[in-house]
Parts: structure tokens; sequence; C-alpha cells
């Protein structure tokens, strides 16, 4: 028993024997035929190639071998763009012991063979080497013979076959295998063709455990406990099966995207100590017809080979779809039958036991019906973005590897970040680190977490951008705007901060910090319409003009009053009807849910309460315009003001701290 299993045991866990799957051979690689190709060549160069001996020169075999009477022919073929002459030695010359020494070859022929050439030495062309011979031996005795060339043509019969017929071949084989493996997309077993309807999906099991646990996980407290109690069925089925209870199919985790989903199921992997099949939905999709069902037949396969383990499927709506609702004229079959091969595997006719399905989405509302009934996502986990108590925790688990400043609070920087996810406290975090860095700082204070916030909210600060003076004063006219009608309202969110530094694609900004509220009245949101109308029922009141500057407000407006008339029913003309569909499906109807008279109704209503609260605003204004004009006197020159300047000019805030929340919300930029 190894280490592991002794640590488990004193943990009191109890580990599932689970049996290995045995070992298969080893798999074909596509380099050994390119390494056959590559030597077959080789082969070809030495084996039909013919060995002329050793390489000399002309001067050599004239002094040492031609002028001495040991030439008995000389072969001249054409080779390339050259000649190649060939030298046979007389076999009686072959005896000498001093020419044996100096042109002996360590080619494949033997030297003391008379039928092979012992030197070559090569010449420009055939009549060259004519005159060279003629010239060579014109001094020579009468008696003596002369040498002639032979001229010849070679060539290897069998060289010339196999590099026309047999060396393309292989190319060939070796391209298509090529191309296979490319066209498989690597799927399963080595990406060969054959392979291509395998599973992808990434298997961790003891050998390649996950290092994650649920104590990496911050917040989710009650997501934690829902999927605790699946990893702790599969460690201990007895505790569940001797009172009846039956292991559950799957789970769904359901949230918005950055609110740790996955992160979740790696903890799950980490914990459950039995094999953990990772794996998107996207890795079902492929060109061909057919392979998504393939591969999750090929997956289930391979679980219930595991089984006890866990399937974990990242972003299911990619293929959970529901049927005939794809967005697409005439749907996709293919992705409808990945789906339809998914619910037969999952709780189909042949039942898998003891193989749970963890899915995560952010698009619940898109999947099928079948997918979600009993008996097959028996749980549906919704991952909420945290509180501030679940945030604080996930700031301490972020800050942790950071060099930070003693009197950092963590708490602080909880309130000053809802709204926020898991995925943008981390990304705070670091780029916390960045500007701390960036300003030459040994340790990552508040301010650097702040300035972080702003950086990743309303964007990099542009203190170049070029802006005349009457633009800078009707910026900050509309920023003071909002900061007045904001202080003014009971329910509009307290300001933080207000800039006319241009930040992003905004060239101003009022910071606020909402309250985090489960409920929201008409009153309130009212006050959030009216704060928002603020800047530009400031420049009507100072220059009795308005500006495309309001574009970002007037659609935030427009967002908040629709809401109000057509989804949460807080009109009284329309009464108590809401036309928003939870399912999604009204997106792919081509009609309205409600008639023309209704839609006329509609619009008037968005508008009455539009410009009701920009008149409110203007109001607001006319009675407090010396302040105003005061207050964006003081932003023209500060360029950035904060609450403490507020008080300056219009004393304490009545309101403050008489929200029904108590809790600070996400800083919001309201562009100028």
């Amino acid at each position: 028993m190894n280490d592991n299993q002794n640590n488990n045991e004193r943990q009191g866990r109890r580990v599932p024997n689970i049996p290995k799957k045995p070992q298969k051979g080893s798999k074909f690689n596509i380099f050994w035929v390119y390494a056959a190709i590559i030597i077959a060549i080789i082969a070809a160069q030495f084996l039909f190639t013919s060995d002329g001996g050793k390489e000399v020169t002309y001067q050599t075999f004239e002094q040492q071998m031609l002028l001495k009477g040991d030439v008995q022919k000389v072969v001249a073929y054409k080779s390339d763009d050259l000649v190649r002459v060939e030298v046979y030695i007389k076999k009686d010359s072959l005896d000498k012991k001093k020419l044996y020494d100096a042109y002996k070859s360590k080619s494949t022929f033997n030297v003391n063979n008379a039928a092979s050439p012992v030197v070559f030495f090569n010449a420009g062309t055939m009549d060259g080497l004519d005159k060279q011979l003629a010239d060579s031996q014109k001094d020579l005795p009468a008696n003596q013979p002369r040498i002639l060339a032979e001229k010849t043509s070679r060539s290897n019969p069998l060289a010339s076959w196999f590099l026309s017929i047999i060396l393309p071949v292989l190319l060939l084989i070796g391209f298509w295998i090529f191309m296979m493996r490319r066209m498989g997309g690597g799927a399963g077993g080595g990406g060969q063709i054959f392979s291509i309807g395998k599973s992808k999906a990434t298997l961790f099991d003891k050998e390649s455990q996950v290092n994650i646990t649920f104590n990496d996980v911050a917040g989710l407290e009650e997501a934690k406990t829902e999927v605790m109690e699946i990893v702790d069925f599969l460690k201990n089925p007895k505790k569940y099966t001797d009172l009846g209870g039956k292991i559950p199919k799957g789970a769904l985790l359901v949230g918005s995207p950055g609110t740790g989903k996955t992160l979740l199921a790696k903890a799950v992997a980490g914990e459950a100590q039995v094999p953990f099949f990772s794996l998107s939905g996207s890795d079902f999709v492929e060109m061909f017809v057919g392979v998504g069902a393939s591969r999750v037949r090929d997956l289930f396969k391979q679980a219930k080979d595991k089984s006890p383990c866990i399937i974990f499927i990242d972003e299911i709506d990619a293929i959970g779809r529901a049927r005939g609702k794809n967005g697409v004229m005439g749907g996709n079959d293919e992705r409808e039958n990945t789906l339809n091969q998914l619910l037969v595997e999952m709780d189909g006719f042949g039942t898998n036991t003891h193989v749970i399905i963890l899915a995560a989405t952010n698009r619940a509302d898109v999947l099928d019906k079948a997918l979600l009934r009993a008996g097959r996502f028996d749980r549906q986990i919704y991952v909420d973005l945290p509180d501030v108590i679940e945030r604080k925790q996930i700031f301490e688990v972020h800050i942790a590897p950071l060099k930070k400043s003693e009197e950092l609070d963590t708490e602080f920087l909880a309130k000053q970040t809802p709204g926020f996810s898991g995925a943008d406290i981390a990304n705070v975090c670091n780029e916390a680190a960045l500007i701390a860095a960036r300003k030459n700082k040994s340790s990552v204070d508040k301010q650097d977490f702040l300035d972080a916030v702003d950086r990743i909210v309303g964007g990099l600060e542009k203190k170049n951008k070029i802006i005349t003076p009457a633009e800078k004063r009707a910026i900050a006219i509309h920023e003071a705007g909002h900061a007045t009608v904001s202080w003014l309202l009971e329910h509009a969110a307290p300001l933080v901060k207000v800039t006319i530094v241009p930040r992003g694609q905004s060239l101003g900004a009022a910071w606020y910090l909402p309250e985090e509220r489960l409920i929201v009245r008409p009153h309130q949101m009212l006050d959030e319409m009216c704060a928002t109308m603020g800047g530009r029922a400031a420049e009507k009141v100072m220059f009795d003009t308005i500006s495309t500057g309001a574009l970002s407000d007037l659609e935030k407006v427009n967002k908040q009053a629709r809401a109000m008339v057509t989804i949460y029913g807080l009109n009284d003309k329309l009464g108590n009807i809401t036309y928003y569909d939870s399912s999604g499906q009204n997106e792919y109807n081509f009609s309205k849910p409600y008639s023309e008279d209704t839609a006329l109704t509609i619009d008037k209503e968005i508008s009455a309460l539009i410009e009701g609260q920009y008149q409110r605003a203007i109001q607001l204004l006319e009675e407090n315009k010396d302040k105003l004009i005061q207050l964006a006197d003081i932003l023209i020159e500060k360029e950035v003001l904060f609450k403490d300047d507020l008080e300056l000019i219009f004393g304490k805030r009545l309101f403050e701290n008489q929200g029904e929340s108590g809790n600070p919300g996400h800083i919001k930029p309201v562009e100028a």
C-alpha cells in the first residue's frame, strides 16, 4: 500500500478499488514512415550506385599509373555534368605492394579484383579526355601499347526502377497518412484516421491527480455543499445504498461567466479520488457526420470501464441546445444527433451505474428540456455572483501570492467591488500588482487596488487627449449635474468621485457605489433614472442646449424604463403584465407577444417615464444652480473631486446610511 493510500485511510477516507485497465501495445507513430523513406533513399545510394574506387587527380593517374604501364583499360561515361573516368589495373600490377597501399579503397569491392576499378578521376568532356590521354602517351616507346578511353553509357536498372516507381509510391503513402492524421484533428489515440470517433476527454486519475481541492475555492458554500455530497457518495456509497438511495445521474452548474463553475469542477476532480473525465461541449462537434454521437458512445464506454467515475462537460450548451430551436434555418442535425446520443447514454434503456455527469453552462435557458428532466441532470446548482463576505474570502485567496502592504484591508476591498465575479477579483489583484510594479513600489497597497478597479471598469486614462476649453467646461457641467442630482436624491447611489479625465471611451465619469438590493421598488428606480439624466439636464440648464455626450446615459435610462414597463409590471397603465420569457424561446419568434396598440402604449409610457425624470432633474438643478456652477468650476481646476469635496459645497448628505442594504455596490461610470 502506497503513501497516498495510507494518508487517505488516516483521514477516514475510503478509496475505491479501481481495477486498472490493461495497457495497450505501443501506438503507431507517423514518424516511423518518414524514417523508413529516408533509410530507403540512403540504402539506394549505397546499394545501387557502382563504386569506382578512390578518387585521384589526372596528374597522379598519369605519373604513377599510366606512364608506368600499370593501366589495363580506362572506361569513361557521363555522370551529371562531368565525365567520370574509371581506371582498371593489370592483374600483375595489383601484386605490387606499393600500389596496393597507395590506392586501396574502403569500398565494397575488393581491390585485388582486377575486374573492379581501383581509382577514378573526373574529366571535362570526352574529346578533352582523348586529347589528354594522347598528349600523355606521345613520348612512350613505340612498342608500348597506347591506352584509349572506352566510352560507355553507365546506368543501374535496379536503382532506376527503385527511384522511378518505389520511391514515389512510398512518398504518396506517407503524404496520405499525414493528411489523414491532420484531418482527424488529433482525435483519440494518436490522431489516426480510424480514431476520429474516439472521445477527446482528458482523464485525471491517481497518476495525474488534480491538486485543487475545496479549500482552494473561496465562497460558493452552498454550491460546494451540493457537489461534496456527490463526492461523498462516490467515496462511501454504502452509507446511501443501505438506506435505499440511488446515486444521482448528473448535476448542472449554472451561473454567470467567471463565477467559478469550472474551478468547482476541478475541485471535485481533486477531492473525489476517482477517475475524472474532463472535456468541453465543442469537443463533440466535428466536420464529419456521426462523429459527435460516436464520441459520446466512446466517452461513456471509457467511463463504464473506469466506474465509479465522474464526467465533466464544460459549456454543455454547445451540444445541449433545445432541438429545433438552434437559431439556424433547418436546425443542425449533427448537433441534435449528438444530443440524442447523450440523452440515451445518461438515462436510456441501458443504465450506466456509478457514472456521474457534471456539466457547466451560463445559458441554462437554451438547454433542451429532456436534458434537464429528473433522471438525467437531477440537480441544478446555481453559482451566483459572490456577496460581500464571499468576495472577502476570494480576495484573501488571490492576494496571498502578492507582496502586499500590512495595512491592506480585504473587507474594504470587498465593499468596493460588489457585482464582481471571482474572475473579476482575480483580474483586479493582478492589475493592482502591475500598477504597483509600474510605480516601482516594494508592495501593493490600497490605492493600487482602487486604481485597478478604475482601470478595469472605466478603462485606461487618457490625460493627453486634446480637449478645447469649451468642451472641457461642457464635460465639467455634465459630470457636475450627475453629482448634484445624485447627492440630492434619497435612493440614488452614493457618489464616490467625479472626474473629467478621459478614461476609455468616456470623456468624464461619475463613480458611484450603488446598494446591493435583492428587490428594487419603483421610486428607487426612478431616483436612479433621474440621477442618470442629471448630466443632460445640467447642459440644458446652463447652456440652454444639449449635446451628444449623453449617449450612454440615454441607453441606460431606456433599458431601465423598458424593464419597468415590459418586464417587471411596474406601470399603472399596462398593469400587472410582463412580456419577459425566461425560457428564451421568444428570441426565435418573428412576432411580438403584444398587439400594435399595446406597442404604441408601451412606447408612450417609456417616453413619459424618461421625460418625467428629465424634467425632475432640470427642476432640481434650477433650484441649486449656484452650487452646480461652483462644483463645475472646482472640477475644471482639480479635474477629480471626491465625496469630501462635495460635502464642502452641499453639506452632509441627508440620506447617508438610509439604504435598505447597507452594502455599497458596483462602481459604475457615467459617460459624459
